[in-house]
């Protein structure tokens, strides 16, 4: 039989039953991705995840997600630890790229890789921080309330402020999850913010957490962990915000990892105002 390291790289579009591979290497690496990301992952586009094996054994990953017609994100960029230095990365980022074809592509670039995606085109925008710590004490405030089916369009068209490309099939699963907490806060029939808390593998994620006012965020932010105090929650805030550094800063938690936003051309403005939080580092 032929060692692993003479065969051949076959990088092929992953499916939701290759989830589990991928999400397990992210956990190894600590990235902490969510218990029950996937299915909303390929709901946003189920041909953006590809697969690199040798003899059948899977050895990389990557995905490149497209949100609509001129947006991409690139993630989930893993090679196993056994197999790393031997160009199986490259090749399957090579391959995987091309799904994106014309579209501006953004990834949230983990330190070590930046100067290699710096090579490849992107260019940084910004620094993200994962802020951690035990939940504090918090009550939920009245006017914060679960997203219901009634709020989806509104939610929908909020998070599209918010966010490069429009994302609707993600935003189906996202908000409707078992497990996870999706909450929202209007003002009258106007949407001020909503968030989401999720299980993961090391702690609590809360994302996104978007939000018109700092005020609109604690307030969601305090819905969202209002049961959950002294359990370990992180939450990725993007530097361009100082008031959600303040929000993360006040509630204890601490920095514990960073990456940073980076792109290979131009995206729609958004409201970068409103995020509190980013949503992933998967798909961003």
């Amino acid at each position: 039989m032929a060692s692993a390291a003479s065969e051949d790289l076959v990088v092929t579009q992953a499916t939701l039953e290759d989830w589990p591979v991928i999400s397990g290497w992210a956990a190894d690496e600590g990235w902490n991705p969510g218990l029950c990301d996937g299915p909303a992952f390929f709901a946003q586009d189920p041909d953006g995840f590809f697969l690199g094996r040798i003899g059948g054994d899977p050895v990389s990953a990557i995905s490149v997600v497209n949100h609509g017609a001129d947006f991409a994100f690139l993630g989930c960029y893993l090679v196993r630890p056994d197999l790393r230095g031997r160009g199986h990365g490259l090749t399957t980022w090579k391959t995987a790229l091309a799904h994106a074809g014309n579209r501006t592509i953004g990834l949230d670039g983990v330190v070590a890789q930046q100067d290699n995606y710096r090579q490849s085109g992107f260019e940084p925008a910004h620094r993200t921080v994962r802020f951690t710590g035990p939940a504090p004490a918090a009550e939920a405030p009245a006017d914060v309330r679960p997203v219901r089916p009634a709020d989806l369009e509104a939610v929908t068209a909020y998070d599209a402020a918010c966010h490069p490309a429009e994302r609707p099939r993600f935003l189906v699963h996202w908000l409707t999850t078992p497990g996870h907490r999706a909450l929202v806060r209007r003002a009258g029939e106007r949407v001020t913010g909503y968030g989401v808390l999720r299980p993961g593998h090391d702690s609590l994620r809360i994302g996104p957490l978007f939000a018109d006012t700092a005020e609109d965020a604690r307030a969601l932010f305090a819905a969202l962990t209002a049961d959950v105090e002294g359990r370990e929650v992180a939450i990725d805030v993007p530097e361009t915000n100082p008031a959600g550094v303040a929000l993360a800063e006040e509630a204890g938690f601490t920095p514990s990892f960073e990456t940073a936003r980076m792109y290979t051309g131009p995206v729609r403005p958004y409201a970068q105002e409103r995020v509190f939080g980013v949503t992933t580092l998967e798909l961003g």
